[in-house]
């Protein structure tokens, strides 16, 4: 053997080694989230000029101080008004993404998704139960927002868990499109119940409703500070696990033999994707197909590495959400569209898109 090489064992499976996320399209990344930013402060029912929104987010740095221009009513509207709704956008497009992107790494299911799978609607029914419960007992709302994101994440795991459960229920052969079909029959059984406790509830179907369809409104950085610590904390796990969804693509012998545990692997990413879905759920409601949309792109142009797909779609969803806010704000002005209801326009035909290209996958 020659010296500093090293040979595999026989018959040991080798996972293909990925290239590594270039430079480019990191700065791409980074350049989309920049020019959402921007577009999301300066449209609107009173638009302001992209190049002094900008200077005037430049002042928002330490030891910055620039003159945008801007009168002081218009600077309250930039950092206290659109800012925190184009933040919020950059958070919760992020965390559908990443989610997106990582449930269908631990499932290896090209249609995996928060949505599909049924962890929204477990979040959702979570949340609209806290939320009936508040409204019914006479509180108000404004005193939940701690226990939202809690009760999202409670339901959330219980509703892949269900899922899994249910698609594994014929044997120990999971194909993707059983999962798919389980995930649709675990949201329809608790979109059932999210609507049984409406009709009970009757005084609090009108905010319940809009938080359904999905939306950015915001009133202050409250809502960013509440999703703030969840995607950091779920950025930061399934980054760092990103590799190991490469070797999770093998087989499970195959990431056993590497010195992977596939299952804890699993898990503690199902839990990280969870969270942060039960975080974007709690702050805007129910937005679908982002996690199909955005981490299928990514792959198609960048890279099937999840090293790859997953730091791309954290930047790209936020992006991605926080343009679509733009178009739900000014499409119909001065009336706003539910984003929710953008994103199904755009996710529908994608999803059939993705749907024929992954059809070999579905046996």
């Amino acid at each position: 053997m020659k010296r500093g090489r090293t040979v595999a064992p026989a018959g040991a499976v080798t996972p293909p080694r990925p290239a590594g996320l270039r430079k480019r399209w990191l700065a791409a990344g980074v350049g989309a989230v920049l020019v959402a930013l921007v577009a999301g402060v300066s449209l609107g029912p009173v638009s302001l000029p992209p190049g002094s929104v900008a200077i005037e987010l430049l002042n928002l740095l330490p030891w910055v101080r620039l003159d945008s221009g801007l009168t002081e009513r218009e600077i309250a509207i930039v950092t206290e008004l659109r800012l925190p709704r184009a933040v919020l956008g950059l958070l919760v497009g992020g965390l559908l993404a990443l989610a997106g992107g990582a449930y269908q790494g631990v499932f290896r299911n090209p249609l995996a998704d928060p949505y599909l799978l049924g962890v929204a609607a477990g979040a959702g029914l979570a949340v609209t139960v806290v939320l009936t419960l508040g409204v019914g007992a006479g509180g108000a709302l404004s005193g939940l927002p701690a226990t939202i994101p809690l009760a999202a994440f409670v339901g959330s795991l219980g509703a892949v868990a269900m899922t899994y459960l249910l698609g594994s229920a014929g044997g120990r052969s999971r194909s993707p499109a059983t999962l798919i079909l389980a995930g649709v029959a675990v949201s329809a059984f608790l979109s059932a119940g999210q609507t049984y406790l409406l009709q009970r509830n009757a005084e609090s179907i009108q905010p319940v409703y809009s938080w359904l369809l999905g939306r950015l409104a915001t009133a202050g950085w409250q809502d960013v500070r509440l999703v703030l610590p969840y995607f950091l904390l779920t950025s930061l796990v399934i980054l760092l696990h990103r590799r190991e969804l490469d070797v999770l693509s093998v087989g499970d012998d195959e990431a056993a033999s590497l010195g992977l545990h596939p299952q804890r692997s699993r898990y503690l990413l199902i839990a990280a994707a969870s969270l942060g879905t039960a975080a974007a759920v709690s702050a805007s409601g129910l937005i679908g197909f982002v996690g199909i949309i955005v981490p299928h792109t990514v792959r198609m142009l960048a890279g099937a590495s999840y090293r790859v797909i997953l730091p791309l779609s954290l930047l790209f969803g936020g992006a991605f959400l926080a343009l679509t806010d733009v178009v739900a704000r000014t499409a119909a002005a001065p009336q706003e569209i539910p984003i929710g209801v953008v994103t199904a326009l755009l996710g529908g035909p994608f999803f059939v898109v993705v749907l024929r290209s992954a059809r070999r996958v579905l046996t």
